[in-house]
C-alpha cells in the first residue's frame, strides 16, 4: 500500500505543480526552463497514473513496481499466485498496463498524424511555393493573408507568404525569420508532442489541455527570444503588432507559426525585457527532477 500512496502523493504533486505553472509570470521570462519544468510534470504524471492501479494490485508483492510485475508474470507462468492476489489485484494490474498502452498509443498516433500532415503541406510546398533572394533560406507562398511559420521535421522548412513580404520592413522580416528557424532548430514540434498525446489520452480534464497551451505559448516566447538575440526587441515586437493588426492571418496544420498564439502578451513581454529569475528557474528545475526521479525510484528501486 505505501507505493500506491506514494504514486497517488505524486499525482497531487504533479497537479499541484501544473497549477502554479499555469499562474505564474515568472515563466515568461524563463520560457526554456519553464518547458523543462512542464515536461518533468507530464512524465511523472504519466508514469505515477500508471504505476498506481499496478502498485495497488501488486501490494502483496511488497517490493517496487517493475519488480512485483516480474515476480507476477513469473508466478502466473507457473500457475500459482500468491494469497491475497485475485481477479481484482489482476484487473488493477491490467488497468496500469492499459493506461501505459493508451499513452503509448496516443504519442505514436499523434507523431504518426504530425509526419503525415508535414508531408502533405511539403507536397504542396513543393508545388505553390517558390525562392525569393529577399528571404534567403525561405520558401515564399504567393498568398495576400500574414503568414510566416516553420514546418518541422527532418527537412525543415520556413514559409512566409507575399502578404508577409509586403507587411514587415527588412528588420522585422529578419527578426521573423530567425523566429521560425528556431522552431525548426530546437525542434519545438517534439516539444509539443508529448501533450498533444495527453491531450488525446485525457480529453476529460481541462488542466491537461490548458497544460497544452501553456507550452505552446512558451514555445512561441522561447523562439521570440531567439529571435531579439540577433536582432534586439523592436523588430520583433513591430512584426507581432503588424500580425496582429492584420484581418488574415494563415496558420496550416502541423506547422509553428508566427502569428497563431497571444500576439499582445508576446509584444509586451518583448517590451518588458525582464532579466531571467536565475534563482526561481534554479528552484523549479529541482522540483521538476525530483517529480521524475520518484516515479522511477517506485518503479525501480
Amino acid at each position: 500500500m505505501a507505493y500506491a500512496l506514494h504514486f497517488a502523493a505524486i499525482i497531487l504533486a504533479c497537479w499541484l505543480t501544473a497549477q502554479v505553472l499555469a499562474v505564474a509570470r515568472w515563466t515568461w521570462r524563463a520560457p526554456r526552463v519553464a518547458i523543462v519544468c512542464w515536461q518533468a510534470v507530464g512524465l511523472a504524471l504519466g508514469l505515477s497514473a500508471m504505476g498506481l492501479p499496478m502498485a495497488l494490485g501488486l501490494d502483496a508483492y511488497d517490493r517496487a513496481t517493475a519488480w512485483a510485475l516480474l515476480a507476477l508474470a513469473d508466478d502466473l507462468a507457473h500457475g500459482t499466485l500468491p494469497a491475497g492476489v485475485g481477479a481484482v489485484h489482476l484487473s488493477l494490474v491490467g488497468v496500469g498496463l492499459g493506461i501505459g498502452v493508451v499513452l503509448l498509443t496516443t504519442t505514436v498516433r499523434s507523431l504518426h498524424g504530425a509526419v503525415r500532415a508535414q508531408r502533405r503541406h511539403r507536397e504542396l510546398l513543393h508545388l505553390v511555393a517558390r525562392h525569393d533572394p529577399t528571404v534567403p533560406g525561405a520558401l515564399v507562398l504567393d498568398h495576400p493573408s500574414a503568414a510566416a511559420y516553420c514546418l518541422p521535421g527532418v527537412r525543415p522548412r520556413v514559409v512566409v507568404s507575399a502578404g508577409t513580404l509586403d507587411l514587415l520592413d527588412p528588420a522585422e522580416l529578419a527578426a521573423v525569420l530567425t523566429h521560425e528557424r528556431a522552431h525548426a532548430q530546437e525542434r519545438h514540434d517534439l516539444v509539443l508532442l508529448p501533450f498533444t498525446a495527453l491531450c488525446r489520452a485525457l480529453p476529460w480534464f481541462q488542466w491537461v489541455r490548458d497544460a497544452h497551451a501553456r507550452v505552446a505559448l512558451l514555445v512561441e516566447m522561447r523562439a521570440d527570444d531567439k529571435a531579439r538575440e540577433l536582432h534586439a526587441d523592436a523588430p520583433l515586437a513591430g512584426a507581432l503588432r503588424r500580425f496582429a493588426a492584420a484581418e488574415h492571418r494563415v496558420h496550416p496544420a502541423g506547422t509553428l507559426g508566427l502569428g497563431d498564439r497571444d500576439l499582445d502578451v508576446r509584444v509586451q513581454r518583448l517590451l518588458d525585457a525582464d532579466r531571467p529569475p536565475r534563482m526561481l528557474g534554479a528552484m523549479a528545475l529541482a522540483v521538476a527532477g525530483t517529480l521524475v526521479s520518484l516515479p522511477f525510484a517506485l518503479f525501480l528501486s
